[in-house]
């Protein structure tokens, strides 16, 4: 048979909690050092040990970094799941199994199975006391030779996982040998699947979305984390919490310019990032969903009192507690109308590590010059798992704190006050401790109704003024939002996406011979690129992952002239999109929901 290289998915079924995470990264940096992008996603399940987790490497000539829904070699190490994952594999498909299961052979029927006796190698293993955590690796080396890892490889890449722990990469290596050994002596290659070594990787690096944002947000200037610990958005504060103590300089005395606490829950946090917000620092929080739902009241607070913050919402699948660890777009529009009353929260929607970064470091100059808490709007895909990333660049621009009413600002104004704007831009001044210290002003602020000067006022006149200027000043905000990227096609048909569903979408348009035309949106609110965009389509079809079109009925909203061309495509069933619900998606319109 011909050898199909580089080309095809391999999906491993363990139980939650055994060991098998290090062994699955093995094999994925084992693929990068052969110089292929290996796309890995982790399905994990919401508890700590027990439950079932898959995780499916992807190698593809184009690089592709998304999922394939169809995987061709399975490695069911799962006795709870054996059966449904045999059952979801279509004829043909590679199955490395268990052989001291004894699983019937009717179970394997119209696949081709390599049997291998996990439990009698691990014995071999001479560290008996590590010989359960060991064992994964075993499968590791299986791996290796059926597909052409070369074992060097393997060594490179727990060197990564231990690094400068040589002692114990040779323990695993050698439960990894075991296994390559077997395979060389007792199975017989009956499929057409290999790698080999290629050039896609270049000067790429891998890492995840939550700290490529928390990389950014230390670019951007954090000095106040406060947060609570939510999946998926926990690990982004830990990653500042991380990094940050290597990137700043200590005071005169030995302490630190920064502080990250782990609130009591996610009103203490956002209300602690608000203070830290309103006392000069540049503050954020971390979270999701659920959290954001919580946080509601106070950034009514925020948007109203005008205090600039970052919140990052990583978003996982809903409402109530839902699934934790799948992903959804399914925040949309719960954080654009966040809060009572009239409000409309500006969010930027990143799409790779890259803007991750880019897009958290930006976040913290338009808070502050809008004097507005910014969301950060991301998703658990993108944030939890790895990605081969062009290296981050770093930031050229100064850091803008926007209107601070020095004393020199206080003294050159006829009648300062804290909501007046004198310029024309819905943005009034507003005064830091410690920064303004002018006799004719005051840090003050109001949640209430209050008019320029943050006194209180019942006055409808008065209210309806101050709502309009800070319409007015979310309207100005959109000059300064990340931009549309616009790609015009061969057919009637636009397609509108956003965040993760670029990587689908991007695969799906190669494989299509008649194009349409692509918008992808980066921001909210919208900039006048997506009207043009609309406008010039018959038809818009917007792909996203929750089940109402939420950025649909947004974009219906904003353009009610237009709203009868746009039509939904959504999946919601918590996996990361796949290149074929594009595709199919864009071919067959009877699927697409009005």
């Amino acid at each position: 048979m011909n050898p199909v290289v580089n080309d095809f998915s391999i999906r491993i079924a363990t139980p939650n909690g055994t060991g098998s995470q290090t062994s699955n990264i093995v094999i994925q940096r084992a693929l990068i050092q052969m110089g292929l992008i290996a796309s890995a996603k982790n399905l994990f399940p919401s508890n700590i040990a027990g439950l079932p987790t898959w995780f499916q490497i992807r190698v593809s000539p184009g690089g592709w970094q998304t999922m394939n829904p169809q995987w061709q070699v399975l490695l069911p190490l799962n006795q709870a799941t054996i059966g449904r994952d045999l059952r979801e594999s279509v004829p043909n498909t590679v199955v490395i199994e268990n052989s001291d299961w004894k699983t019937a052979d009717s179970e394997f029927e119209g696949l081709c199975r390599y049997s291998v006796p996990f439990d009698q190698l691990a014995r071999k293993i001479s560290n008996a006391k590590l010989r359960p955590r060991l064992k994964n690796l075993i499968y590791v080396g299986v791996v290796a030779q059926l597909f052409d890892i070369p074992m060097e490889k393997i060594r490179g890449a727990l060197q990564t996982v231990f690094p400068g722990k040589e002692a114990v990469v040779d323990l695993n290596i050698e439960a990894a040998q075991i296994g390559f050994d077997f395979a060389a002596e007792s199975l017989t290659k009956q499929d057409p699947w290999k790698y080999a070594a290629a050039d896609q990787v270049g000067d790429q690096i891998l890492l995840d979305g939550n700290e490529a944002a928390a990389l950014g947000a230390i670019w951007g200037g954090v000095s106040v984390v406060a947060w609570y610990p939510i999946t998926p958005a926990s690990s982004l504060a830990e990653a500042v919490e991380k990094h940050i103590g290597r990137c700043r300089d200590s005071d005169p005395d030995g302490r630190n310019r920064f502080v990250v606490i782990q609130a009591e829950d996610e009103l203490a946090a956002i209300g602690m990032a608000l203070g830290a917000g309103w006392a000069g620092a540049r503050s954020m929080t971390s979270t999701s969903g659920p959290g954001i739902s919580l946080m509601a009241e106070n950034l009514g607070l925020g948007y109203f009192a005008e205090i600039p913050t970052v919140v990052y919402d990583i978003q996982r699948v809903g409402p109530s507690t839902g699934l934790p660890t799948r992903t959804q777009q399914s925040d949309v529009l719960q954080v654009a109308f966040h809060s009572h009353g009239d409000t409309r929260f500006p969010f930027l929607i990143p799409a790779c590590p890259i803007e991750s970064f880019q897009f958290s470091c930006q976040a913290y100059d338009l808070a502050e010059k809008y004097q507005i808490p910014v969301i950060f709007l991301s998703d658990l895909d993108l944030g939890m798992n790895s990605w081969m990333s062009d290296p981050l660049p770093e930031p050229e621009n100064d850091i803008h704190r926007g209107k601070i009413a020095t004393d020199e600002v206080i003294a050159r104004l006829d009648d300062w006050g804290r909501y007046k704007d004198v310029d024309g831009d819905g943005i009034p001044y507003r005064t830091i401790p410690g920064i303004t210290l002018h006799p004719d002003a005051a840090h003050l602020t109001r949640g209430s109704g209050h008019d320029e000067n943050a006194e209180y006022s019942e006055s409808p006149e008065v209210y309806e003024q101050n709502l309009d200027r800070l319409a007015r000043k979310i309207d100005g905000m959109v000059v300064d939002l990340p931009a549309p990227i616009r790609q015009d096609g061969d057919s009637t048909l636009g397609v509108i996406a956003y965040g993760t569903t670029d990587m689908a979408m991007r695969e799906a348009l190669e494989s299509l011979e008649q194009k349409p035309s692509y918008l992808r949106l980066r921001s909210f609110p919208f900039h006048d690129e997506v009207e043009s965009f609309i406008d010039d389509h018959e038809q818009i079809l917007v792909i996203e992952q929750n089940q109402q079109g939420q950025m649909a009925q947004l974009l219906r909203m904003h353009f009610p002239q237009l709203a009868a061309r746009i039509r939904s495509a959504t999946y919601y069933g918590g996996l990361p999109l796949s290149a074929g619900f594009v595709k199919d998606s864009i071919e067959q319109p009877r699927r697409v929901e009005a």
